[in-house]
């Protein structure tokens, strides 16, 4: 339907989010509402993304599950409450507050995976067999399974033409992937001992 590209083209996540009440800090972070949450743990940007429960999703996503509602119901309440017509996005008065500017984006992404790949080198040397037929540690497996596909994104983001860095950075963005990683990162550092497994972007 035509009313759900337009407010999803016309409002963002945090927009949304601002208007009902939610407190968001410099970091475009705020209290999940969709959970007992006592640090803020929710990512809003053009779209959401919950650490700590994983909700996500678009604008419309947050706004239906914000009020238990129909996503029909949250576009047209968008639509009302930012006085959004039917004419075109660009014909629609409603200012893009705090939307991040694409170099901040790619510096983002770049900055998350080089600190991914830096923790997969070292769980390659530390953890490496030390004789053939020997079990193989968890982190060594995930260290050889994907250091190729992170070298392949930050060679991308780094040298790889506009087009294809829109591309790249839209990908580790869809669903707040970029913003898992980068927990689940943070998460491994503080614990050696964690055995699961993460597949970015599969």
């Amino acid at each position: 339907m035509k009313i759900f590209e337009t407010v999803k083209q016309s409002v963002t996540a945090r927009q949304a989010a601002e208007r009902y009440g939610l407190e968001v800090n410099a970091h475009g972070m705020a209290l999940c509402p969709f959970h007992a949450d006592y640090q803020p743990s929710l990512k809003l940007d053009e779209r959401f993304y919950c650490f700590g429960c994983h909700a996500s999703g678009d604008v419309i996503d947050f706004t239906a599950k914000l009020f238990g509602i129909s996503p029909k119901d949250a576009a047209q309440k968008l639509a009302e409450d930012f006085g959004i017509t039917s004419r075109s996005p660009t014909e629609i008065n409603i200012p893009k507050r705090h939307a991040e500017p694409r170099p901040d984006l790619e510096r983002l992404c770049i900055s998350v995976l080089r600190d991914y790949l830096r923790l997969l080198r070292i769980w390659r040397l530390r953890y490496e067999p030390a004789a053939p037929g020997e079990p193989m540690d968890d982190r060594f497996v995930e260290s050889c399974q994907m250091e190729e596909t992170v070298n392949a994104f930050l060679d991308a983001l780094i040298d790889g033409t506009p087009a294809l860095r829109e591309r790249v950075v839209g990908m580790l963005l869809k669903d707040g992937s970029i913003y898992e990683l980068q927990a689940y990162v943070e998460r491994r550092k503080e614990e050696p001992s964690y055995a699961g497994k993460y597949q970015p972007c599969a």
